[in-house]
């Protein structure tokens, strides 16, 4: 654990694979703060997996929900937040982070994140005739709002879970908004 203190939520945004959950937990323990995640909250408050939310109530449902999930835990005590992938698409969830938190934007290539995906089947947006050409298609359209996030930080196939959580610590450094030393 890092002699550092969190002064504020960090929320990481990104494509679905970039490493939100992986890296966030990584981040949370050298950090010692708690690891969240919203579509794991969701899914408890629910007691229905996001698949079966998309399935049983539609993405409209799903958003608000995410939206009401993301408010409470900028509530609370500072955090890693790990968001789903649309998450920071909705200007509700953008605007709630950036002025109560700071976001990170894990960018990782399509390779990677093709990679990491395609073998689960637990991703409601890709169950498609052609997932890899919806990923391709999410990872164009969704690039430029990520890029509105506080923080960029690369995420290149070489780098292990630990690196990446490093280079967010890195990132953070240069921000005494959001990390002190103890």
């Amino acid at each position: 654990m890092l002699a550092v203190k969190l002064k504020k939520t960090v929320a990481l945004v990104g494509m679905m694979g970039a490493g939100k959950t992986a890296v966030g937990t990584a981040l949370a323990r050298k950090l010692g703060v708690p690891f969240r995640d919203s579509d794991a909250e969701i899914e408890t408050a629910a007691n229905r997996t996001i698949a079966e939310i998309f399935a049983r109530d539609g993405e409209a449902f799903f958003r608000q929900k995410e939206a009401q999930v993301i408010s409470r835990l900028l509530d609370d005590r500072p955090s890693i937040l790990s968001t789903g992938g649309g998450a920071f698409l909705q200007d509700v969830n953008r605007e709630n982070i950036h002025a109560r938190g700071l976001s990170v934007w894990l960018d990782a290539p399509l390779s990677l994140l093709w990679q990491r995906v395609k073998h689960r089947d637990t991703r409601p947006l890709l169950k498609t005739a052609d997932p890899y050409g919806t990923l391709a298609d999410l990872y164009e359209s969704r690039g430029p709002v990520y890029a509105l996030a506080d923080v960029t930080v690369r995420s290149r196939p070489a780098f292990s879970v630990d690196d990446t959580a490093m280079a967010v610590i890195d990132a953070l450094t240069a921000r005494p908004d959001v990390l002190e030393s103890k």
